[in-house]
């Protein structure tokens, strides 16, 4: 029941998903990502178990996306790896790898799609959101 979460503690949507898993009982490997990039591999990996193309995978907001040049259409996947390895923030997150697949999870609650355990009690998200009732069942606000 190995559970990865590819985190960043600055960002409230990684802080929100870590506490998705561990309010399913789940203790994941956390691989605080800016610090301990993956492999190139393991990443494109990562984001086609997710279904994205790499394109969507970077983070724009808040990063050297601009300034790399990386809104040029022109530019290749492999060349779009390079970057998010060579400058991690460009890494969108967070990126969740379970038994049942790879999210990225954006908004947090799309780990819930994944998570091999259910969630044990409610859950309210650092905005105050609630998105688990006591029951453990997901509150749909749509």
């Amino acid at each position: 029941m190995s559970v990865t979460i590819y985190h960043n503690p600055a960002c409230g949507t990684s802080r929100n998903t870590l506490a998705l898993i561990r309010n399913a009982g789940i203790e994941p490997v956390v691989i605080e990502y800016l610090r301990d990039p993956p492999e190139r591999a393991t990443l494109a990996e990562l984001i086609a178990k997710a279904g994205l193309t790499v394109r969507e995978a970077i983070r724009q907001k808040d990063t050297p996306y601009l300034e790399l040049g990386l809104d040029d259409p022109g530019v290749t996947d492999g060349q779009l790896l390079e970057a998010m390895l060579a400058h991690p923030i460009l890494i969108n997150r967070p990126f969740v790898a379970a038994p049942e697949g790879v999210r990225l999870c954006r908004p947090s609650e799309l780990v819930l799609d994944i998570l091999p355990a259910p969630q044990r009690g409610a859950f309210t998200k650092e905005d105050g959101e609630q998105v688990i009732d006591e029951q453990g069942r997901r509150i749909d606000h749509g």
